[in-house]
């Protein structure tokens, strides 16, 4: 859990994104996201793939699985 909440801050950080813009970009609210980035709260699956196409990497990655970010097809 420690390294998907890492992932998704670095993430959004990364593409200077505010909290509030990747939530309205996944559908949920900015509290519910925070919630989600800090590990307060699991990440429902679809919102998991959400965020996975969003960033434009794969579950694994956000999940900490994998360093690769690539998605596999």
């Amino acid at each position: 859990r420690r390294i998907e909440m890492y992932r998704l801050k670095y993430l959004r950080e990364s593409e200077l994104l505010t909290q509030t813009q990747v939530a309205n970009a996944i559908y949920c609210s900015q509290r519910a996201y925070s919630h989600y980035e800090t590990g307060q709260r699991d990440i429902p699956t679809q919102t998991l793939i959400r965020l996975a196409d969003f960033y434009n990497v794969s579950v694994d990655f956000i999940l900490g699985r994998t360093e690769n970010p690539k998605i596999n097809r």
